[in-house]
């Protein structure tokens, strides 16, 4: 499945780039744009980045079940992290005002 149009990157293709990070070090913070500096590619139009989010909490958190850690170091990796999401989402978007139309 294509999640990024503006790169033409599928979800294999990042789902491959955070095993590659996660084998570097299981418990490093994975976010987007670590994901696209590993693909060699940048975020253009970014609204792909929830998509990818999504994608990091699941491969993360498969990867991390299938090694010998701890239920609790799983869990509390993974709320960090989706305390992160709830941190940084909604209200504005990309600091636009609600009537703002591109053309």
């Amino acid at each position: 499945m294509l999640v990024c149009h503006c790169n033409l990157i599928t979800e294999k293709e990042i789902e491959r780039a955070i095993l590659g990070l996660l084998e570097a070090d299981p418990w490093q913070l994975i976010v987007p744009a670590k994901v696209y500096h590993t693909l060699a590619k940048r975020g253009r139009c970014c609204g792909c980045f929830p998509s990818v989010v999504e994608t990091i909490i699941r491969v993360t958190e498969a990867y991390h079940l299938r090694s010998n850690a701890g239920e609790a170091e799983i869990v509390s990796y993974l709320d960090r992290v989706r305390g992160l999401r709830g941190q940084f989402q909604g209200g504005k978007h990309e600091g636009r005002k609600e009537g703002h139309r591109a053309a």
